[in-house]
C-alpha cells in the first residue's frame, strides 16, 4: 500500500509515535537522552512548536505536538535527521536508527488532549523507567515534571493543560496529578495510539473517493476523534488538495508570485528579493510571504532562503501580509 499523505495544519494536535528500527535501543544512556531533549527544546522554540506531553522509552519516544510555524514533518525531520547523525557518531554505528516513518495521529484536542498528555507520561512507569508517580515526578526524561514543577523548561507548554484543572497553579497542579493517578489501572490504551472511528484503507484518496461515493466511512487511521471531526478533516484535506491541483494547472510558481507583487506595489521583481526599509517594500514582502506560505505551501524557512530573512522574520511577515492581504483586497496572485 503506497503512503499515506500527512495532514497537517497550523495548530493541529498531533500524537506521534517513533520506534528504534527492529525495537533496537535509541537512547542507550543519558547522554543520548539529554541530546534529545535539547534538540527538541530548540526545535520546538524555532518553529514556535507547542510541545504539550513527551516520553522517551528506550526503544520509542511519545510526543504530543501542536503545529506552529512549521509543518509537523519539517519539525520531526530535523529532530531525526540531527539525532540520528549524533547517536550513529556517537555509538559508532551506520545504517537507519528509526523504524520506517514515525507515526503521527492528528487529535481532536477537546476529546483527546489530556487523555493523550496522561497517556504519554505514564509510558515510564509502564515501561519500569520509573517504579510510581512520586519518582515519575523527578523523572528528568518525561513532561510531568515539568507539568509538576519540579524541573522548569521554557519550550514545554505546562500552562496549556494545567489551565484545564484550575485558576490557580498549586490546586491545578494537585488536580492533574489525581487525573494522571486515575489512569495507571487503564493499562494500554490501544484507541489512543492507532486511528479513528473506522481504519480506512487504500489511502487518502480512497477515503475522499468513499466520501463522494457518500460510502459510510468515517475515519482514518491517521485521525484520532469523533466522526464529524474525521470528516471535517478529510474534508480540509480534500480542499488543500484540489488547492494544489489547480496551482499546478495554473502554473503558479515562487516566480510567478514575485513577477505578481511587483506589478502590485510598482516595484522590480529584484527590489523584493534583498531587504528594504521603504513602506511599499515592506508591503510588497510581506505580501510575498503571506502567498508563498497560504497559495504555494511553502515553509518559513523555505521562502526566507530565497528573500533572506530568517524564519522568525518571515513568519512575522506572513501576518502582516495576511492583514494587508485582507484590507486590499489582495487574496489571489493570480488575479492581482
Amino acid at each position: 500500500m503506497p503512503r499515506q499523505a500527512r495532514i497537517d495544519a497550523p495548530g493541529a494536535l498531533h500524537h506521534i509515535i517513533c520506534r528504534g528500527i527492529e525495537r533496537r535501543l535509541i537512547f542507550k544512556d543519558d547522554v543520548d537522552r539529554d541530546d534529545f531533549v535539547s534538540r527538541l527544546a530548540i526545535i520546538c522554540r524555532e518553529t514556535s512548536t507547542e510541545c504539550l506531553a513527551w516520553a522517551l522509552l528506550p526503544h520509542h519516544f511519545h510526543l504530543l505536538l501542536r503545529t506552529g510555524a512549521s509543518p509537523v514533518a519539517t519539525v520531526m525531520r530535523r529532530l531525526l535527521t540531527g539525532f540520528a547523525v549524533k547517536f550513529n557518531r556517537r555509538h559508532k554505528r551506520h545504517g537507519h536508527l528509526f523504524q520506517n516513518r514515525y507515526k503521527s495521529i492528528l487529535c481532536q484536542e477537546e476529546l483527546y488532549l489530556l487523555e493523550l498528555v496522561r497517556y504519554i507520561h505514564i509510558n515510564p512507569i509502564r515501561a519500569k523507567q520509573v517504579a510510581n508517580l512520586d519518582l515519575l515526578k523527578k523523572y528528568p526524561y518525561c513532561g510531568h515534571s515539568r507539568l509538576m514543577g519540579k524541573l522548569n523548561d521554557d519550550w514545554q507548554s505546562t500552562a496549556t493543560v494545567l489551565e484545564r484543572f484550575g485558576q490557580h497553579l498549586s490546586g491545578a497542579r494537585i488536580g492533574y496529578e489525581n487525573f494522571v493517578a486515575d489512569g495507571l489501572s487503564q493499562g494500554k490504551r490501544k484507541d489512543l495510539v492507532g486511528g479513528g472511528l473506522i481504519r480506512s484503507s487504500g489511502g487518502w484518496q480512497k477515503v475522499i473517493q468513499n466520501r463522494r461515493d457518500k460510502l459510510a466511512s468515517k475515519g482514518d487511521e491517521r485521525i484520532l476523534g469523533d466522526g464529524d471531526f474525521v470528516d471535517n478533516v478529510l474534508r480540509q484535506a480534500e480542499e488543500v488538495l484540489e488547492r494544489k491541483t489547480e496551482r499546478d494547472r495554473q502554473g503558479l510558481t515562487f516566480d510567478f508570485l514575485v513577477t505578481q507583487t511587483a506589478k502590485l506595489f510598482a516595484l522590480k521583481p529584484q527590489d523584493l528579493l534583498r531587504p528594504g526599509k521603504q513602506p511599499s517594500r515592506v508591503a510588497g514582502r510581506s505580501i510575498l510571504c503571506y502567498w508563498a506560505v497560504v497559495e504555494l505551501g511553502m515553509t518559513a524557512t523555505a521562502v526566507g532562503k530565497k528573500i533572506g530573512l530568517t524564519q522568525p522574520a518571515v513568519s512575522r511577515a506572513v501576518q502582516r501580509g495576511e492583514k494587508l492581504a485582507q484590507e486590499g483586497g489582495y487574496n489571489s496572485p493570480v488575479k492581482a
